[in-house]
């Protein structure tokens, strides 16, 4: 059903003014214009509306009944669009986003704050999926934009790189590895430890990266998800490989956390939105805060 707004604003500019030029020129536009429009609502509704001879106007008697109604429609919409607008200038509203689960440890909460401050009234809320789910939640439309590992995402989504994420070894305090200020991965041979599974996305970037050094290393356990991992070395398990975006400082007081070098291995993370998609103005508004984020820390890094 298409609404006919300009015959119905016809219409009530004829009835307030009773005078065709008077209702013509309130509306600036020629009488002839005006006419067409108001015919068109006529032909539309298969009512005539306004009565016309030489010397008056007069509403008929659905007119008449109907001019109130067309008057609360016109409010309402004009009232739609002013809200709209309004908050569209404030950047009011809600935000949904996806992410890996990895980012919300460190990242995230630094520009959640920030953004919080200077908007308080909007409400985000966040999805932590795979890889894989994060994609799927922005392709799907469930979330407005995403962070991802760079790189795994479907050709129907654009990115931004965001940041590059260092992996580190994590260990208990009482490890034979706890008291190095860095680890080379010959080094973890001899050691238990905890790797990503197959389902995560740091697999295979890892093994991309230390495919040629000929490692033999003892990943006895495997785990999905980097907080998983963290949880079974702060029970003194074994020793794990995370991103260090993953860990949250301070969240388990006996774990250290160690650069590994020989080769460093990191993975880049990217803001993912739809090709051509229009975010909201309180999406753009956080959007842009990452990224100017991720464009502070990379001037930074070494």
């Amino acid at each position: 059903m298409k609404i006919d707004t300009l015959g119905v604003q016809a219409f009530i500019a004829v009835a307030n003014h009773r005078n065709f030029r008077r209702a013509a020129l309130a509306l600036h536009i020629t009488q002839t214009a005006l006419s067409r429009r108001l015919q068109t609502l006529e032909a539309y509704l298969g009512m005539k509306l306004i009565e016309r001879t030489t010397r008056s106007v007069e509403l008929t008697r659905v007119g008449a009944e109907f001019l109130p109604r067309a008057q609360r429609l016109l409010t309402e919409l004009e009232s739609a669009l002013t809200d709209i607008r309004e908050t569209g200038k404030a950047m009011r509203g809600s935000v949904t986003i996806a992410c890996v689960s990895s980012i919300g440890a460190r990242y995230l909460p630094h520009v959640i704050r920030r953004y919080s401050a200077a908007y308080p009234d909007n409400r985000i809320t966040i999805h932590d999926h795979s890889s894989f789910g994060v994609a799927e939640a922005v392709l799907r439309r469930e979330a407005e934009f995403g962070i991802n590992v760079a790189g795994l995402h479907d050709a129907g989504l654009a990115s931004t790189p965001l940041v590059r994420d260092r992996f580190v070894l994590v260990c208990r305090d009482d490890h034979a590895l706890a008291a190095r200020s860095k680890v080379s991965w010959t080094q973890l041979e001899p050691h238990l430890l905890i790797f990503p599974g197959n389902l995560s996305a740091n697999r295979p970037v890892l093994e991309l990266a230390v495919s040629g050094e000929r490692l033999r290393l003892r990943t006895y356990y495997e785990v999905q998800h980097s907080s998983t991992a963290l949880g079974l070395v702060a029970e003194g398990v074994g020793a794990a490989i995370v991103p260090g975006l993953a860990v949250q400082e301070g969240a388990y007081p006996r774990v250290r956390v160690i650069p590994l070098v020989e080769p460093v291995v990191a993975r880049s993370l990217a803001l993912i939105v739809p090709k051509n998609a229009h975010l909201s103005p309180a999406a753009q508004a956080l959007y842009d805060m990452l990224a100017l984020h991720g464009r502070t820390r990379r001037a930074r890094a070494p």
